[in-house]
């Protein structure tokens, strides 16, 4: 029998009454009901959010027939119900008629669903006379979904954000006052930039996208992929004439490793769901919606870019919130579920970023090496394939060539005042989706190698230079003795002195010395 795979599904309900798979979260839902009563939570798109709030819906709602076979179906007072206040801001249709009438909007959308009638015209009072009223008989749940959108849909324009910001901050500020008539209350959404601005007025609103406890709330563990999916696993692994073990770290690499705090780590749903549906490795989570932010901004600061590689290590603070008018590259990327937390000190409240996997991994640096080129992303990868089997073959030429097709797009104000290093770090991220062994700024007693690249044969020592000579890049490969760490490797060594001229925007010569 064919599984249903809820991919995309937000309707909690929709899953249980048609026989999709789920994953059970109840457990975790029920620790944090019982853990207190105003949340917030950031997690990037695609990850459960809206899942885990129709969930939650659901069971104050005492729809116990749904929960039949999940933890909590034993573990539920189900006498007690409450009125769900449930507000999708993503369904509003805010660019239409603007946020105050789209939010009156969605008010108006879920008093009918509750069977009350709203006579307040205003956002704000509206919402505070539809908890007075859902909350006769029981306080009343609220649950906000992608609190944030109205913002992160206009980060381009900060005047709109601002507007929204205070829109949102007039609206929710009547949650301070009606805190006898709410049980619980859940907000969510991926950045969490404009939380201080818009819930100022929430002292009593805990923040738990970094608790340690709380990391496993969306997202897929390890432990619940081998519960659900062996039946998939052993598919895909028979027909590739792997074992369990081996396909289970493939998978592992390309889409685990989502983590806020350092120790455990989760799945990304989406792309997990997809591949046991389709048995083919893919970035499916970045297709879903290409981050053109993350190309916008290249191009705006490319400095900000250059080797997005290596993991680094922020505080705190810069992990909580960003100011729209002066967007860090490091949270913004994090936020957004392109950098995940590897490693946490608590004690000193530093956080070690990095890449979660390979599909993200693959997918930044594209989208990085499209910013820098000008290059359309999808043209990226068959350039580095090009690239990469030249380093196969020994094809320096065809390297050479390649090479110069990423620099020619880029415009002319690039390249005014560009540095040696900025080319290095056009170079460094594309060679970093080479699928081969490369290494870069490798150190010596002498000096450091631009990049290595390693294949089944060679070894390539590469030494970039801008409007100087190719002969003083090979030089520098051989008097500094770069390759010399490698002098046991029996792979051939190559050393390639490159140039650049910024007035031709392209390779102006190169050289190559077989060691």
């Amino acid at each position: 029998m064919t599984r249903k795979y809820p991919i995309g599904l937000q309707s909690f309900r929709k899953i249980r009454e048609e026989g999709f798979l789920y994953i059970d979260k109840t457990e975790y839902i029920h620790q944090l009901v019982a853990f207190g009563n105003y949340f917030f939570l950031s997690r990037p798109r695609r990850f459960g959010k809206s899942l885990l709030l129709a969930t939650v819906k659901e069971l104050f709602s005492g729809s116990r027939e749904l929960f039949e076979g999940l933890w909590i179906y034993d573990h539920w007072d189900w006498e007690q119900n409450h009125p769900v206040i449930h507000l999708r801001i993503s369904r509003a249709n805010y660019q239409d008629h603007g946020l105050a009438e789209a939010l009156s909007r969605e008010l108006d959308e879920v008093a009918e669903e509750l069977g009350i009638q709203l006579s307040e015209k205003t956002p704000k009072d509206k919402f505070k006379e539809l908890i007075k009223k859902s909350s006769v008989n029981q306080k009343v749940i609220i649950l906000v979904d992608e609190y944030d959108k109205p913002m992160v849909d206009y980060l381009d324009d900060s005047e709109k954000v601002a507007e929204n910001r205070e829109i949102f901050r007039n609206f929710y500020s009547i949650l301070k006052d009606a805190d006898d008539q709410i049980r619980f209350l859940l907000i969510t959404g991926v950045s969490r930039f404009s939380k201080v601005g818009i819930f100022s007025s929430l002292n009593n609103l805990e923040d738990i996208s970094m608790v340690e406890n709380m990391n496993e709330l969306v997202g897929i563990t390890q432990q619940e992929l081998e519960k659900t999916f062996i039946p998939e696993i052993d598919k895909w692994a028979e027909r590739e004439e792997m074992s369990r073990e081996e396909k289970l770290a493939e998978v592992k690499e390309w889409y685990n490793g989502y983590s806020w705090g350092g120790e455990h780590t989760v799945y990304n749903p989406f792309s997990l769901l997809s591949y046991m549906k389709y048995g083919h490795f893919d970035n499916f989570w970045i297709d879903t919606g290409a981050p053109s932010f993350l190309i916008q901004d290249v191009r705006k600061r490319p400095s900000s870019y250059l080797f997005k590689n290596e993991d680094i290590t922020v505080g705190a603070q810069s992990l909580k919130d960003y100011n729209t008018e002066a967007i860090d590259t490091t949270a913004l990327m994090f936020q957004t579920g392109f950098l995940t937390v590897k490693k946490a000190e608590w004690k000193t409240q530093t956080f070690t970023l990095g890449y979660p996997n390979k599909e993200v991994k693959q997918s930044v640096l594209d989208f990085i090496a499209a910013g820098f080129t000008f290059i359309n992303p999808g043209h990226i990868l068959p350039k580095v394939d090009n690239l990469r089997m030249a380093f196969i073959r020994n094809d320096i030429p065809y390297v050479i060539e390649v090479l110069d097709t990423l620099f020619i797009s880029i415009p002319n104000p690039v390249w005014i005042g560009a540095t040696e290093r900025f080319f290095h770090g056009i170079i460094f991220n594309t060679f970093q989706l080479l699928g081969i062994n490369q290494e870069s700024e490798i150190s010596n007693a002498v000096g450091r190698l631009d990049i290595a690249v390693k294949t089944n044969t060679h070894i390539y020592a590469l030494e970039f230079k801008l409007d100087k000579t190719a002969d003083e890049a090979l030089n520098q490969i051989l008097d500094s003795s770069y390759l010399k760490p490698y002098q046991l490797d029996p792979r051939q060594k190559v050393a390639i002195g490159i140039n650049f001229s910024s007035k031709m925007k392209s390779v102006a010569e190169y050289l190559v010395k077989e060691l």
